[in-house]
């Protein structure tokens, strides 16, 4: 197989400071969004959100939310590589939201966590297709390492970018490098040729 629409990178990861903690604990989610030219340069964008009480898995889910909305603000379908260290979205978006639309978005052990954000962002991602990839966290992965970055800040300033901006990755990796920081191999931009997709996401009413 191979990539139907324009192909797209996007690294996400989220932070919740004091999650699980009781009290309102402040929470942010960091995007980064790799795109190829045909004359193999890469542009990079930056996005992040924060929510003032809130969980990881919520901004986990926000990640895929915002990711999507702010791609379909350029009126296109893309072909999206999402790669995320949670494995509630990668799971989630793999295999258990389509038990949960078998039996009428509900389970045997109860209410489903975020069901109306599940919803939002399978919506979100309706019209592209996508491939979703888990990587380890905090393991000197610079693109997981500075979309963790951006979350972490997002959550502390309780800010957001207002969608896709300008990165700031090329200047935040010479500096954490600096410091023998985010020592991993940048990853390469995805193939197009060997883009598998992931299974559509089930409907959601």
């Amino acid at each position: 197989m191979s990539a139907r629409y324009p192909l797209v990178a996007i690294f996400a990861d989220e932070s919740c400071l004091g999650n699980g903690k009781e009290g309102d604990n402040p929470g942010g989610a960091g995007i980064l969004a790799e795109y190829r030219h045909a004359d193999g340069r890469i542009t990079r964008r930056d996005l992040w959100v924060s929510e003032r009480a809130t969980t990881n898995n919520r901004m986990a889910l926000r990640s895929v939310l915002e990711a999507f909305d702010g791609l379909g603000a350029k009126d296109g379908k893309f072909s999206v590589v999402f790669t995320t260290d949670s494995r509630y979205i990668v799971d989630g978006l793999s295999s258990w939201v389509f038990g949960w639309a078998r039996n009428g978005w509900k389970r045997k052990t109860g209410a489903i966590e975020n069901l109306e954000l599940w919803h939002d962002a399978i919506a979100a991602v309706d019209g592209h297709e996508a491939s979703w990839h888990w990587v380890k966290g905090h393991a000197g992965h610079p693109q997981n390492e500075y979309a963790n970055d951006l979350a972490v800040r997002a959550a502390a300033e309780q800010s957001k970018s207002g969608g896709f901006i300008v990165s700031g990755f090329d200047e935040w990796l010479v500096a954490r490098r600096a410091k023998r920081g985010a020592r991993g191999e940048v990853a390469p931009f995805p193939d197009g040729g060997s883009f598998t997709a992931s299974p559509s996401l089930p409907r959601v009413d």
